[in-house]
């Protein structure tokens, strides 16, 4: 049993424990809903205070943003004012798509605010932070695309017109260059070909004849040249050149074949498939030279070189090109004349009992100095032709390196015509995305 004492008569009064557990509970039950009430009282009122110092601070800080958005506009739209008027009118379209979108966002976010009223500060305020820092976050890349874009586009413009002055300019000296190439070239091969031949319309005979005769009354007043018709031998030459003294005697004798590129066109025969037969007329007819006369082999550069010597094969015989014609005539008879005189001091020294060996010696040393003179001579001669060879080939490496250069130039023309700022974004995902949004 408990002993309970009333608090207003001050009573004592027995209950039991059922008793006292009942009356227990309901001045606990009581108690606990007084004091529940006055809680949720207390956190109705704050959450009421919460929600709207939320609201105000949201709204506060949309305000500010919304106002540092019309601020960059207003910045934006006095930067790009002077652009073209399809970029002012996309870029305009873009801040009226971002303000729209920002407003709309504005009021999303309102409406959301009245519905979400029982949530959270920290969540409210946590969703307001990313939006913000979402929204500066593309506001932030849009204006370095736009940036990027007047960037890319003035950088195109300046190396398109700077790369099309360098190739007008570079094509420019390019053509004056192979002009003057080919126009050296030319020069050169037509010299080199007046080199080989003088003929124009004539036969190689005609030629040669040509040449003789238009020297004969000053150079060749006792020389004989003549076409060789006299076959008793079973064969006969081509030309016999005998010349004498004023006395009547032989100072030289030379048999001519001539042979033309044109005449053996079925075989192509060589210089030295005529050797043997030139040899035998030479000693039928009783020549002490004997002399080649060729254009065939005419890339072989043994025979380009000058007077070829070929006595190592046959006896005095020699193979020259057209032009070396007279010259050979000319080396010859001076050969000749001056043995002449050697042998008519031989004659006057012997008369005279003069010892014959300081004359062999002169005779020696003239075979000495003629074989000098002539080896200079061809050597001479070789050299030049292959200082001309070189410099047909330097220029044609020139040219050929000049021709290449134009095709570069043309593909890298190309190239820069073909260059686009698409082209330079491709593979950039984010890049594109930003294009695509500004065409919208």
């Amino acid at each position: 049993m408990n002993e309970i004492i009333c608090p207003n008569c001050k009573t004592a009064f027995k209950i039991d424990e059922a008793g006292f557990a009942d009356i227990l509970k309901q001045v606990r039950n009581q108690e606990f809903e007084n004091e529940l009430e006055n809680r949720l009282t207390l956190a109705e009122n704050e959450k009421k205070n919460a929600i709207k110092l939320a609201e105000a601070n949201m709204k506060n800080s949309l305000q500010e943003e919304l106002s540092e958005i019309e601020k960059e506009r207003d910045k934006l739209l006095h930067d790009l004012q002077n652009k073209e008027t399809e970029k002012e009118n996309a870029i305009k379209l873009a801040e009226a798509t971002v303000r729209n979108a920002l407003q709309e966002e504005v009021s999303e976010k309102e409406k959301q605010l009245a519905a979400l009223e029982s949530q959270m500060q920290n969540a409210q305020m946590q969703k307001k932070i990313e939006l913000t820092e979402a929204t500066r976050a593309i506001e932030k890349e849009r204006d370095d695309l736009k940036h990027a874009l007047e960037i890319k586009e003035t950088e195109k413009e300046l190396l398109e017109k700077s790369i099309n002055e360098k190739f007008t300019n570079q094509l420019v000296v390019k053509d004056d260059t192979i002009r003057m190439k080919e126009d050296e070239i030319e020069r050169l091969r037509d010299f080199k070909q007046k080199l080989s031949t003088k003929m124009v319309g004539e036969t190689l005979e005609q030629h040669c004849e040509y040449e003789f005769n238009r020297l004969r009354a000053t150079g060749f007043q006792n020389a004989y040249f003549e076409k060789d018709n006299d076959a008793t031998g079973g064969t006969k030459g081509d030309y016999i050149y005998r010349e004498t003294d004023e006395e009547g005697n032989e100072v030289i004798s030379i048999m001519f074949e001539m042979k033309n590129e044109n005449d053996e066109t079925a075989t192509k025969k060589r210089n030295e498939d005529f050797f043997t037969k030139l040899d035998k007329d030479r000693r039928n007819k009783g020549c002490e030279y004997a002399v080649l006369v060729s254009l065939l082999e005419a890339d072989n550069e043994f025979y380009n070189t000058g007077i070829v010597d070929v006595s190592h094969k046959y006896e005095k015989m020699y193979v020259v090109r057209p032009q070396f014609f007279i010259p050979i005539i000319t080396l010859l008879r001076n050969a000749a004349m001056n043995s002449m005189k050697y042998k008519a001091e031989l004659n006057m020294m012997r008369n005279q009992s003069v010892d014959i060996t300081n004359f062999e010696e002169k005779i020696d040393a003239f075979k000495t100095g003629f074989a000098r003179n002539y080896e200079l001579a061809s050597r001479k001669f070789k050299t030049a032709i292959d200082e001309i060879d070189k410099t047909i080939t330097h220029l044609q490496k020139t040219k050929d390196a000049l021709l290449s250069s134009e095709n570069n130039l043309r593909l890298a023309n190309n190239k820069a015509e073909d260059l686009t700022i698409k082209k330079l974004t491709h593979g950039n995902p984010t890049m594109k995305a930003r294009f695509d949004e500004l065409d919208e």
